[in-house]
Formats: C-alpha cells, sequence, structure tokens
C-alpha cells in the first residue's frame, strides 16, 4: 500500500529554536505511516545557489504541494506567516485535504465563527471544520477529529 502524503507548510525552519518543533509533529504523523514533505528540509539544497535560488525553491515547494494528499499547516503568528497561507491558498484551490495547527492564543480573526481568517474556511466543511483543527499536538490523535480517519483511510 502507498503511503499517504502529507505537505507540512511551517514557519518553524526559519529559525533554530522552532525547527526543533517539527520534530514532534513528524514523529506523529510517520507513527501513522504518513510520508512527510517537510519544505524546509526538502529544498535545503537549493538554498546553495545564492544568486538564483528562490524561484526554484517556491517552485519545488509548488509540485511537492500539489502531489501530496493534504497539506497540514502550522498556522501560528498573528497574522500566521505568509508563506503558509499562499501554500493553504495553494492547497484550496488544488482541493486537497486541510488540516489547520493552532496553539497561539492570540485573536487573528475578522470574524467571531472562525480562529483565522475567514478565507482559510472555504477548504474546509462548513458545519464540521473544527474537526480539521487543532490546538495541541494531542489533538491531533483525538479520535473525534478527522485526522486519524484521514491517515487511516484508503
Amino acid at each position: 500500500m502507498n503511503k499517504k502524503k502529507l505537505y507540512l507548510a511551517n514557519p518553524y525552519g526559519f529559525s533554530k529554536q522552532t525547527k526543533n518543533l517539527l520534530t514532534e509533529f513528524i514523529k506523529i504523523f510517520q507513527n501513522l505511516n504518513v510520508e512527510v514533505y517537510e519544505p524546509f528540509e526538502r529544498t535545503k539544497h537549493l538554498i546553495t545557489n545564492k544568486n538564483n535560488w528562490a524561484y526554484d525553491l517556491a517552485k519545488a515547494n509548488f509540485n511537492d504541494l500539489k502531489s501530496c494528499d493534504c497539506i497540514f499547516a502550522i498556522v501560528n503568528g498573528n497574522p500566521p506567516d505568509e508563506g503558509v497561507m499562499v501554500e493553504l491558498g495553494i492547497a484550496i484551490a488544488l482541493n486537497k485535504e486541510i488540516f489547520l495547527f493552532r496553539d497561539d492564543f492570540r485573536n487573528c480573526s475578522d470574524s467571531d465563527q472562525y480562529p483565522l481568517n475567514l478565507m482559510l474556511f472555504v477548504g474546509l466543511s462548513k458545519e464540521s471544520w473544527s474537526k480539521n483543527y487543532f490546538e495541541s499536538t494531542e489533538d491531533i490523535l483525538n479520535p473525534k477529529k478527522n485526522f486519524l480517519n484521514w491517515a487511516k483511510r484508503k
């Protein structure tokens, strides 16, 4: 059986301190037999080309996102990282399964219905979007949420 592929959209690779946080997420996904496409790790070889890396890196991330089955986006910050937001927009347009993670307690919403910009929720079910929204790493494995079902579905 082919492994499901998850694109882990995140801003954590910009800092040595926060990059260590990715390990916990990756371990959860790998324990569920999900292949993780972590953009910083997958494109680090492109940055060695000092003058001409940006477009190639963006294109590689775009192609990885297209080939994955879902996007799991870490949307901390106020506002959340703009690159992650663009990746989410692409995932919505490609009709990918979308999972959002935010353990940041600051208000980051333009409505009282959603915890983030309302446009992010266009890619989720109006009635059950909260089943694809996580506020802790333990929440990812909550059987009442959708991630476990997604990971185990063929």
